[in-house]
């Protein structure tokens, strides 16, 4: 119930942030800032209240790289979500500040802005909300939002671009909108497999990783039954039988439901295969060894997902599979200068 209190504590934090803070306020009036979907990606849903523009994307994308968001200046955003990696992290937990252990692995960012439900628990519906829970985790940022207010009131850049933005003060209202801004811009979908399917580029995937979407999709795999639709997620949540017994409670945490012992949120598979080590725990170190677990049909436990029935693979079979999802791997996004961190 702890962690019940704490997501209802984000919830009023978030709320209270949405406020003007003076009603004299000055209206913004943003220009678009027309993001690149990619072919055969909807219209990601964005709030009415963090329209898009290119001064909230640049401010936002200024707090994700900046360490002034932890509370002794060492740690940020980007310090566990790195672009070259997908925006997630190589090690199985990243470190708080004081080198303080993680508790989980960092997931990808990628394509964030079409995810429901963040966390592992699924205990955050939003993006804006979602930036409080680093900040204020003893392992992570160990810090307070309205420290960071105090902070970036003492830096004259961040205090311009925030008027600009936003047309108020760096409040937390600006911290949240404008890191969630840039978090959404972080859309990928141009590798091997999107050129061959979305944009009709039919020699843009090998033959072997054809075959290896095959399986991915076949009754004996049936990969597809979570891993579905373009983020490859079908963001529900599932326990996929990696132990006997947890440490963590994984989705319990949340609803103090027995049922949801040990059960987590589904992953995407975009980039996959640039963002090992895998599992909640960060405990399986390649896709090899992902592939190993899931050919066993996974260990018992009382809330492993029905679906996970053990298979075996052909040497030439288990190539192909890791073919394709090596083909999920978008280069483009891992190089993107608009990703970069700002000199």
């Amino acid at each position: 119930m702890r962690r019940v209190a704490f997501f209802i504590g984000l919830i009023g934090i978030a709320a209270s942030a949405c406020r003007k803070e003076d009603p004299t306020t000055p209206a913004v009036t943003p220009e678009t800032a027309a993001l690149q979907v990619p072919a055969g990606f909807p219209q990601p849903e964005i709030p009415a209240d963090n329209a898009l523009t290119p001064l909230r994307i640049t401010l936002g994308k200024r707090l994700f790289y900046d360490p002034v968001l932890s509370r002794d200046s060492t740690l940020s955003c980007a310090s566990c979500h790195k672009q070259s990696l997908a925006f997630a992290d190589s090690i199985t937990t990243s470190p708080g500040i004081a080198g303080r252990p993680g508790t989980r692995n960092a997931p990808s960012l990628a394509n964030v802005a079409y995810q429901k439900r963040l966390l592992s628990e699924g205990g955050v519906p939003t993006l804006e909300m979602q930036v409080l829970v680093p900040i204020q985790e003893h392992n992570e940022f160990d810090f307070n939002i309205l420290n960071i207010m105090e902070r970036l009131e003492r830096i004259p850049e961040y205090v311009d671009l925030s008027w600009q933005a936003y047309g108020r003060k760096p409040d937390p209202f600006v911290i949240t909108r404008a890191i969630s801004a840039f978090e959404r811009t972080l859309l990928s979908g141009d590798s091997p497999f999107d050129q061959w399917h979305f944009q009709g580029k039919s020699r843009a995937l090998s033959a072997n990783a054809q075959r290896g979407l095959a399986l991915f999709n076949s009754e004996r795999l049936g990969c597809n039954n979570c891993h579905a639709g373009f983020l490859f997620t079908n963001q529900e949540f599932a326990n996929n039988g990696l132990y006997e017994t947890y440490a963590d409670p994984g989705r319990m945490r949340l609803t103090g439901l027995e049922s949801d012992r040990a059960v987590f949120k589904i992953p995407s598979l975009r980039n996959v295969a640039v963002t090992a080590p895998y599992m909640h725990d960060g405990s399986l170190k390649s896709l090899d060894a992902v592939i190993d677990h899931y050919q066993t049909g996974g260990k018992l436990h009382p809330n492993k997902s029905k679906t996970l029935q053990p298979f075996t693979l052909t040497a030439r079979e288990r190539q192909d599979l890791l073919a394709f999802l090596n083909s999920l791997t978008d280069f483009t996004f891992l190089n993107n200068p608009a990703y970069k961190k700002p000199e």
